[in-house]
């Protein structure tokens, strides 16, 4: 018998055959190593994550540590959300990655939203910016699909924006009603459908390290 492991995650050694030579141990195959390709070679996408289902920012945010992880350049936009000390804050702080809020805060319950629509335009001024010049790799725009469905964006120029972004550029566009012309025009569109939702049926509100 092979002596006892001192380390109980680590493999036990195959035992000897009766012949007392070691069993041959099967080669295991490495992962390849997937490699960024320039600007030019690469098929850049838009993406669209609606519905009303949780996990469309969530998975926008997946997508960004994913691509910061491949040292791409990534940044957040968040349309009509202020909070600007979340998980996600301070996550993006530590890799050096922009997670930006541009609006003021939750529009339920409020009547005047004058100046929600008019911060959400002065951020699109300067996103479209951005996509344009194809500022970074990947562009996440969070919770656009709201200012474009109240009408305070309008549709047909953020869409011409996205059609004269330079090749390879990545932009992920997150929120519930996404225009139907929007969907049209993206590569990559996930409807995130609502089962059950904590708040709705049990009441219990946002939790730091799920939804903040």
């Amino acid at each position: 018998m092979t002596g006892s492991r001192n380390d109980p995650l680590t493999q036990p050694e195959p035992p000897a055959p009766a012949s007392g030579r070691k069993a041959p141990v099967p080669k295991r195959k490495q992962p390849g190593r997937y490699r960024v390709p320039p600007r030019e070679q690469r098929h850049g996408l838009v993406i669209v994550n609606t519905g009303d289902g949780k996990g469309k920012t969530t998975a926008a945010l997946g997508l960004l540590l994913r691509a910061a992880g491949r040292e791409m350049s990534v940044a957040m936009y968040q349309f009509v959300k202020r909070m600007d000390d979340g998980g996600e804050h301070r996550t993006a702080e530590r890799l050096g990655v922009d997670i930006l809020p541009l609006g003021a805060g939750c529009t339920l319950g409020r009547d005047d939203l004058s100046d929600d629509a008019a911060l959400a335009r002065v951020g699109w001024t300067h996103c479209r910016g951005l996509v344009e010049r194809g500022e970074y790799d990947v562009l996440i725009l969070d919770e656009l699909t709201l200012p474009l469905a109240w009408g305070w964006i309008d549709v047909a120029e953020v869409i011409a924006a996205l059609r004269a972004r330079p090749a390879g550029t990545h932009v992920v566009i997150t929120g519930r009603h996404a225009p139907p012309a929007l969907v049209d025009a993206a590569d990559l569109v996930t409807e995130m459908r609502l089962v059950r939702h904590a708040y709705v049926d049990r009441g219990l509100r946002a939790q730091a390290g799920i939804e903040v």
